[in-house]
């Protein structure tokens, strides 16, 4: 073999043949009368492409919507969670809800909430 042979003409054809042989199989159920088996083969084809593209866009817009990231209102450690459901903090462990793109505090019936207020003191003389 020579080794300054210009190798502009060789074409590599080792997947042609079972494409062709796939192209005059469906020529020939098309003559016969089975365009529809054709026609159904094509629809799957098409189908099994666009499944997971129509199920990707749709996981996005669902995790768009669903998707909370906020602060935790007792340590303020921020962390993402799903609407509508109930978690614990990872620093502090409290139980929170998830309701309208917010942390809440998951309380018992009955309990008041107290926010404390630093208040400086001032020394009376006597």
């Amino acid at each position: 073999m020579n080794q300054y042979d210009p190798k502009l003409a060789q074409f590599n054809l080792s997947g042609v043949g079972c494409w062709l042989t796939l192209l005059a199989t469906f020529l020939l159920l098309g003559t016969v009368g089975l365009g529809w088996l054709v026609n159904g083969f094509l629809i799957l084809i098409g189908l099994a492409i666009l499944a997971p593209v129509i199920g990707w866009v749709g996981f996005r817009w669902w995790l768009q919507r669903n998707l909370v990231e906020d602060k935790c209102p007792v340590c303020a450690y921020e962390f993402t969670g799903f609407n509508r459901t109930e978690c614990r903090c990872p620093n502090c462990d409290e139980l929170l809800k998830v309701e309208q793109g917010q942390f809440n505090r998951l309380t018992p019936p009955g309990t008041i909430d107290v926010d404390a207020v630093e208040v400086s003191a001032k020394q009376l003389e006597d």
